[in-house]
């Protein structure tokens, strides 16, 4: 059951009904749409959610879908089934096209069998007795103009040949009638031939129709120009006119019998129409949830909801025209806690919170996908039940309370476990200690009743009552006390304060008046009103400190990974280093025994004489230098005055590259460090700016000459303060040098060249104009000295040709 009769005027889903119903192609989609009804069938709405559902995945991955031609059909089938009745031409053409859109909607979808559209597939078997080849009948006879075509039958191509020989005819004598009339100046020069009532006649002057023998069928506004029939076409005429009632009768003839066929059909074509309307009134359903960016959320068979990032449709869309966002809210009714009392201040967001629940849950039972996050789960009501707005009746005598009672009576009389009912501003409308008083015993006997709901109120008792009942909890719309603005962000678990006070204050009533507004409230309410605001700011505040922890939590956690990361490195450096060196050390311990052995037995053999010792010695004293260690390069340290070098230095150009290293790249001359090496693919870092180049590119260059390069791009000119990443991100890999002098475009061409080698860009496009092409000259003459171009080409034609070069990088 649905309360009251106009609920959906009052939460706004006649707006969403009306998007819906523009957004089908047909009028049988929109009929579907106007009869979407509220619904508390649970497999019928899974049903029509996962057909919604299928659909929208199709509109996002499929765009071949078939979406054109989606007529009404029915009364055109209606009247087909009518004895001695026929369709006309335009008909059979337009009941032609939606039955071919018919069969490609059932082939795409049969064509889809592996992917999860079991649901809409199931939709096939309405038209599963259907003649696929009744589109292909209609085809042979109706034409893609919606004409009867010349084949349709022999006497239907012999009556049209006629008439098509008799108007060839006729057109011959009646241009050489025009042709004499115009020499003897009968009709003006210019005058061209016209027809009037399906007769082709000449425009003569009036003065001039007496000496032109034929018949006037027509004459001007002004009755200055006659038209006339000459009396030699006259037969001619009557012959044509004769074909064409022939030709009449045989198309309406072949219409009857084209007919005839489609009549047995028809039952089963009427359900082809449905089916077509149908799938247009699905489509429209996902294609609304697309734009309002909503999904199937998990539906239960349980009463209750937990919804994340719950969105109104219908202001999420009124604020995007405004580029403004709508702030989503986490709301959830369970078994536990079936009630929740919101409260807060005024335009802050409360009835908004309400409808958003109201329209939401409406909108899903009737079939709809909703905006909320996909994680979200919903359950489902056999009632929604609203008492929102001021109703009072001149009719039946009622007051706006009177209104709210009645509605709550109800709501009692009616509601039950599966019930949802909302209530807007409850308690108001009179003297406040007893509407306060009566809205809570109300409350205590709807929650009594085990029934759900979402309540909206200023008044304090219903806040206490909330916080101390089993099944009901307090939530609050968050203010902004800084600012004395809404946050428009609902906060379940405490009461929220209206800052009436505070709202009073900015707007600049007296602080006198105030003062004695807050001595007539009383010290108990003041206080507890303040607890609430000191309780908001404190949750502000340990809100801020907490994502503040949160992120040093999240760099701690970096730098710990980062150190151990690097930890594990080094150790595994260090032991590959300890593994080589040990392996070396046996290597050469080996060697170095095998000598000394050699040695001692070639000082035996020769009997320790002199020349030969001293020749075995030498032979010992120059291996001995060949274990001496290799001497290191490294950095001089400044050295005192006077102060001699102990270390000879090697050209650090000379040795290999590997980490740390300093290289240029040779086709750019850029200066860089060498930050890690896998292979041939080497990663260079350029500033703050890293990349990836093969290693056949770079060449070693010394510490200082790496050093004073980077102080000269520090300190060029427009160079201070460069930001890389910025750079990177505010590349653009179009350069439009048109309307520039030459002297402007070489520098501006370099130093394009430069960020583009430098951030790695694969292609650019230099836009120059065609002109004379000197500008295109001067761009390719300079392009064809950097070493890092690899093809320079004209753009395509459609996207500039040769006003626009294309530079494919190496």
């Amino acid at each position: 059951m649905i309360y009251p009769k106009n609920f959906e005027e009052k939460i706004g889903f006649n707006q969403v009904r009306e998007l819906l119903i523009q957004a089908c192609s047909g009028a049988p989609g929109r009929a579907f749409a106007e009869k979407m009804r509220f619904s508390s069938n649970f497999d019928n709405l899974n049903k029509l959610l996962d057909q919604t559902e299928e659909f929208r995945q199709i509109v996002l991955s499929h765009p071949n879908f078939p979406s054109d031609n989606y007529f009404n059909i029915l009364p055109l089938l209606r009247k087909a089934e009518i004895e001695g009745t026929y369709l006309e031409e335009d008909e059979f053409h337009t009941l032609k096209l939606s039955l071919q859109t018919v069969f490609r909607i059932v082939k795409f979808l049969v064509s889809k069998e592996g992917e999860p559209f079991s649901n809409l597939r199931g939709l096939n078997n309405m038209v599963a007795e259907a003649d696929k080849n009744l589109p292909n009948r209609i085809e042979h006879v109706i034409d893609h103009n919606g004409h009867v075509r010349d084949s349709a039958s022999t006497e239907l191509q012999r009556i049209r040949r006629s008439i098509i020989s008799a108007q060839s005819g006729l057109r011959r004598r009646i241009d050489s009638i025009m042709r004499e009339a115009k020499a003897n100046k009968l009709v003006a020069e210019d005058a061209e031939l016209t027809v009037r009532s399906g007769r082709i006649v000449i425009p003569v002057p009036a003065e001039n129709k007496r000496m032109l023998k034929g018949f006037i069928h027509d004459e001007s506004a002004t009755g200055q120009t006659a038209f006339i029939e000459p009396a030699e076409i006259f037969e001619t005429n009557n012959i044509i006119r004769e074909l064409e009632y022939e030709e009449r009768r045989e198309v309406i003839r072949i219409l009857m019998q084209l007919t005839g066929v489609l009549r047995p059909q028809v039952p089963v074509l009427m359900s082809a129409a449905n089916y077509l309307g149908l799938m247009d009134f699905i489509r429209a359903k996902a294609r609304l949830a697309l734009a309002m960016d909503a999904v199937k959320p998990e539906f239960k068979r349980v009463q209750g909801f937990t919804w994340m990032k719950a969105r109104h449709p219908l202001l999420e869309m009124s604020l995007a025209r405004q580029n403004r966002k709508v702030v989503p809210l986490d709301i959830a009714l369970s078994p536990e806690q079936r009630i929740i009392v919101i409260s807060g201040p005024n335009a802050g967001g409360k009835s908004v919170t309400l409808k958003t629940v109201g329209l939401l849950q409406y909108m899903l039972q009737c079939g709809m996908l909703i905006p909320v996050a996909p994680h979200s789960e919903s359950g489902i009501f056999e009632d929604v039940l609203l008492d929102m707005g001021d109703e009072q009746s001149l009719e039946n005598d009622l007051s706006t309370y009177s209104s709210h009672l009645s509605n709550m009576k109800h709501f009692i009389k009616y509601g039950g476990r599966k019930s949802l009912f909302l209530i807007d501003e409850f308690g108001t409308g009179t003297e406040p200690r007893f509407g306060g008083a009566i809205a809570e015993a109300i409350l205590t006997q709807l929650n009594d009743e085990k029934m759900f709901g979402v309540v909206t109120t200023h008044y304090g008792n219903l806040k206490s009552f909330a916080d101390k009942t089993t099944g009901i909890s307090n939530a609050a719309m968050r203010f902004n006390m800084t600012a004395l603005e809404p946050l428009y962000q609902l906060e379940t678990g405490k009461p929220g304060s209206s800052f009436a006070l505070e709202i009073a204050e900015k707007i600049g009533l007296p602080v006198a008046l105030l003062d004695k507004a807050r001595n007539l409230i009383g010290e108990k309410h003041v206080k507890l009103d303040s607890l609430i605001k000191e309780l908001e700011i404190e949750k502000t505040v340990f809100s801020e400190r907490n994502m503040e922890m949160q992120v040093k939590e999240r760099q701690l956690t970096k730098t710990l990974s980062d150190y151990t990361e690097l930890k594990a490195t080094l150790d595994a450096q260090q032991k590959l280093a300890l593994n080589q060196a040990k392996a070396q050390a046996k290597k050469l311990l080996e060697g170095t025994n095998r000598l000394i052995e050699q040695t001692i037995r070639d000082i035996k053999e020769n009997k320790a004489e002199k020349e030969p010792t001293r020749q075995i010695r030498q032979k010992l004293e120059d291996f001995k230098k060949t274990l001496e260690p290799e001497i290191v390069p490294h950095i001089p340290e400044p050295k005192a005055a006077g102060a001699k070098n102990t270390v000879i230095e090697v050209p650090e150009a000379d040795l290999p590259i590997g980490v740390g290293s300093f290289v240029r790249l040779k086709d750019t001359g850029n200066i860089a460090e060498v930050t890690n090496m896998d292979g041939k693919d080497v990663e260079i870092r350029i500033g703050q700016l890293k990349s990836h180049v093969k290693f056949s590119r770079l060449e070693r260059v010394s510490r200082k000459e790496y050093m004073e390069r980077s102080a000269e791009e520090v300190n060029r000119p427009g160079m201070g303060g460069i930001d890389l990443h910025e750079r990177a991100t505010n590349f653009s890999f179009n350069l439009d040098l048109r309307g520039k002098r030459a002297e402007e475009c070489v520098p501006a061409l370099h130093n394009f060249m430069d960020d583009a080698v430098m951030l790695g860009v694969p292609e650019l496009r230099i836009v120059h104009g065609k002109g004379d092409g000197i500008l295109r000259q001067i761009v390719r003459n300079v392009l064809a000295g950097m070493k890092g171009v690899g093809t320079v080409k004209d753009e395509h034609a459609d996207r500039g040709g040769a006003g626009v070069t294309v530079v494919t990088m190496r």
